[in-house]
C-alpha cells in the first residue's frame, strides 16, 4: 500500500482455534478496524498454545511491524499462557499487577464470584506493559512495547481495541472500488494486469464467485490516492465493457 502507513500483524492464539472447535471471528474485525485507522494489516498467524511458538511468533513478528496484536490465551485456566509466552519473549518478569487486582477483586465482589486463585490468574502481568482495559469482563490486556495483548472472546477483544484506538499512530484510510464483473477471472486478467501495471501504488485484485447467472468477479481496486484510484477505476470499466460487447461476459456494474 504505502510504505509510510503504520503496518500490522496479528497473531492468534489457542488450539481450539486450530482444531476447528472455535471458529474465529476475531480477525476481520481487526483487519476492518485497522483499516479504518489506516494502518496496514500485513499479516496474520495462529499458533497453538505451545510456549516456544509463541515466542517465536511474537518476536518475529514485532521485530517486522509498527504494531502486533494478539488474541487468546489470557484466561483463568492451565491452558492460558500467553501472558507468560509474551514475557518469555520479552525477557522480563511477570507478575500480579496492581492495578489488575483491583480492578478484578472489586469486579468479583459486585457480581458475586470468589476472587480465586484461577481467577487472579488474569491480574499476572509481565513487568513493564500497561493495561488494556475492557468494559465488558474488567479483566485486561495489556501492551508491552509494540505488542497489544488482547482475550479472545470476540466481544471483549472489541472493547480492547476501543481501548487501544485513540493510543495508534494513524495513516491515511485506504479508499475502495469494486466491479462486479460477469464472467470468467480469466477473461478479465491481462486487461487488470495492464491497468494494475500502468497504476503500481494500487492494490487490485479479482475474487470469483458463482451465482445462479453463471461464474462472476469481484473486481476491487484499494489505495490511498484518490486520483489514481478515479482513473483506475475508469481503465477497468473500459476493459470490462469491451469484453461485454465482444460477448465474453455478461455484463458489468460498480457496486
Amino acid at each position: 500500500m504505502n510504505e509510510k502507513a503504520p503496518t500490522a500483524a496479528v497473531l492468534l492464539i489457542g488450539n481450539e482455534v486450530l482444531s476447528g472447535r472455535t471458529k474465529d471471528k476475531n480477525l476481520g474485525f481487526i483487519a476492518d478496524y485497522l483499516t479504518a485507522l489506516g494502518i496496514d494489516l500485513l499479516e496474520a498467524r495462529v499458533v497453538a498454545d505451545d510456549e516456544a511458538a509463541i515466542v517465536e511468533a511474537v518476536n518475529a513478528l514485532r521485530a517486522r511491524y509498527t504494531y502486533v496484536f494478539t488474541t487468546g490465551g489470557i484466561g483463568p485456566t492451565h491452558d492460558d499462557i500467553t501472558a507468560d509466552c509474551i514475557a518469555a519473549a520479552f525477557g522480563v518478569g511477570i507478575s500480579h499487577h496492581p492495578e489488575a487486582v483491583a480492578i478484578l477483586e472489586a469486579f468479583f465482589k459486585e457480581v458475586g464470584r470468589e476472587p480465586n486463585e484461577a481467577r487472579m490468574r488474569m491480574a499476572r502481568i509481565p513487568a513493564g506493559a500497561t493495561l488494556i482495559y475492557n468494559t465488558v469482563s474488567k479483566a485486561p490486556g495489556f501492551k508491552i512495547e509494540n505488542v497489544h495483548v488482547m482475550a479472545g472472546v470476540p466481544k471483549v477483544m472489541q472493547a480492547m481495541m476501543d481501548t487501544i484506538a485513540p493510543t495508534l499512530t494513524r495513516g491515511m484510510p485506504v479508499s475502495s472500488r469494486t466491479i462486479r464483473f460477469e464472467g470468467g477471472e480469466g477473461d478479465i486478467a491481462k486487461p487488470l494486469k495492464e491497468v494494475q501495471e500502468q497504476y503500481p501504488i494500487l492494490s487490485i485484485g479479482s475474487y470469483p464467485f458463482e451465482s445462479e447467472r453463471g461464474f462472476n468477479t469481484n473486481l476491487v481496486l484499494r489505495g490511498r490516492d484518490e486520483v489514481a484510484l478515479a482513473a483506475a477505476t475508469d481503465a477497468v470499466k473500459v476493459a470490462v465493457e469491451e469484453l461485454t460487447k465482444a460477448g465474453k461476459a455478461r455484463g458489468w456494474a460498480e457496486v
